[in-house]
């Protein structure tokens, strides 16, 4: 219902005003951000927590403020202390220089307010868009991801690179999800550990493929990984090995290797009875030719048409790409290879483990007990010091006890020591429909051909045609490496 004219006049107050400026200011603001995220080069996910949320926020504040004061002014009508418009708080006569000096200030109020708001929405617009609000301002609860980042082989890739995508949908799509994000942080009702809500993300040609070129024949790569045993020497035992990376197109060369999995030239479809995708019963190959094989385990008996059927992309491999979490054998291998941990130190590798996989409740606790531990075991060893700092370090960088997130709660599927990977497909139990051949690759050299292994002389004996693995401190029947390798040190 329409207000009469003799009430519009209520409205004349320096409340009602106010609350007009910055419900106009508001108004703007929302067509500044709308404007930019619209002819913006990639989308940003928080523009919905920007342009929906906190815009209209303060546009129904401004309002809020404005009937407050139409609702004051009536009180004082109504009390009589108003009679006609001579009476109202706001009565502006150009005659009066006092009022005139009052209209420019407010103007001019106005227009700067207008000037901040319109500064004010671009930097917040570009400040949300930085991976330090990622991972710190917005979300604490992303905090593991966060630190993984930073120490990643993408720490210098801007979080929404991979994270929003182009087109409507992946518009629309992160604008629900950045006010989603924010309603669960409000609340405090979020999963710890924070797990995919979808698992079936944007596909790799739109994010990994962007950069990476994947049609490329990359051939060979050699890889040196250096580990040290847990006894008392901490005896280091290197494996040097060509990885055979190859090519999946044969335009630019021998569809062969680990990256003949990319489908380009094959064609590899899969069922995967979980979400993180560690149970993989089903395997479907077309080759460049067209033809179809199909495997799967003895015990997958389901009609196919009752499960989802994913085509392999490269995050089925490299699924942790950033955001990474060591095991606490890996992380301390690679602090004693590189010299932050003093190897001479007897044990080091068994102690600094044991203390690392304990079960704490806070960082805080974690923090004073891996050290309490470490004097204890070395209490007149005067590298205590720098070996509590790296052990700490170590545990900050990988462990996140509040939020529950370590490398078991993330496993990555690259290679098959810690987790199964590989093998998930390639451990020998997937057999076609003849029931005699497997999944090509179910031995050590199809992927990769160890050269050297061992320390000392041994390493420097490089054979280019390959070794057979050896274990050095137990013997072993089967290559499911992460049946025994958890990631953390076996008790002897």
């Amino acid at each position: 219902m329409p207000i009469p004219a003799n009430r519009l006049s209520r409205f004349r107050n320096w409340v009602s005003l106010s609350g007009m400026v910055l419900a106009f200011s508001a108004l703007f603001a929302f067509v500044l951000l709308f404007g930019v995220d619209i002819y913006a080069t990639h989308a940003n996910p928080y523009m919905g927590i920007l342009a929906y949320v906190v815009a209209p926020m303060f546009l129904l504040t401004g309002l809020a403020i404005t009937m407050l004061g139409y609702v004051l002014e009536t009180r004082r009508v109504r009390k009589g202390l108003a009679g006609d418009d001579s009476h109202l708080i706001l009565h502006v006569n150009l005659a009066r220089k006092r009022d005139r000096r009052m209209l420019v200030a407010f103007v001019g109020g106005s227009l700067g307010f207008l000037l901040l708001t319109a500064l004010g929405s671009y930097q917040t617009y570009h400040m949300t868009e930085t991976n330090s609000f990622c991972g710190e301002t917005c979300h604490e609860s992303m905090d593991p991801q966060y630190q993984a980042y930073k120490h990643s082989a993408h720490a210098r890739v801007a979080c929404v690179a991979c994270h929003v995508g182009p087109g409507a949908g992946n518009y629309i799509r992160t604008k629900v999800s950045g006010v989603r994000q924010l309603y669960h942080t409000i609340l405090g009702d979020f999963n710890r550990p924070i797990q995919l809500h979808n698992v079936d993300h944007r596909p790799a040609q739109e994010t990994c493929q962007s950069c990476h070129w994947s049609q490329k024949h990359t051939g060979d790569l050699q890889k040196t990984y250096k580990h040290f045993l847990t006894d008392e020497t901490n005896t280091p035992f290197t494996v040097a090995m060509i990885l055979k990376v190859g090519g999946s197109d044969p335009v630019m060369g021998p569809v062969e290797g680990i990256h003949s999995h990319m489908n380009v030239a094959n064609k590899i479809e899969f069922i995967a009875t979980d979400d993180a995708r560690l149970n993989i019963p089903w395997v479907r190959v077309t080759d460049p030719n067209g033809k179809v094989t199909e495997y799967r385990t003895e015990e997958f008996k389901d009609d196919i048409s009752k499960h989802p059927i994913r085509s392999m992309d490269c995050m089925d491999c490299h699924n942790r790409p950033s955001h990474k979490y060591l095991t606490p054998n890996a992380a301390v291998d690679r602090s004693l290879a590189f010299g932050r941990l003093d190897p001479s130190v007897p044990w080091i590798k068994k102690n600094v483990v044991k203390a690392l996989v304990q079960t704490y409740a806070t960082r805080e606790e974690a923090n004073q007990k891996i050290e309490a531990s470490l004097r204890a075991d070395y209490p007149d060893d005067e590298r205590i010091d720098a070996l509590v700092t790296e052990a700490i370090a170590i545990y900050t960088n990988n462990f996140f006890p509040e939020m529950k997130a370590d490398w078991r709660a993330h496993p990555d599927h690259i290679g098959h020591k810690d987790t199964p990977g590989c093998f998930r497909c390639h451990d020998g139990l997937h057999f076609a429909s003849d029931g005699e051949t497997s999944i090509k690759g179910s031995d050590c050299n199809a992927c990769h051909i160890i050269v050297a292994q061992g320390s000392g002389e041994e390493l420097q004996k490089v054979t280019p045609g390959g070794v057979t693995f050896f274990h050095i401190d137990s013997e072993f029947e089967e290559p499911i490496c992460s049946e025994c390798h958890t990631g953390e040190t076996q008790e002897e």
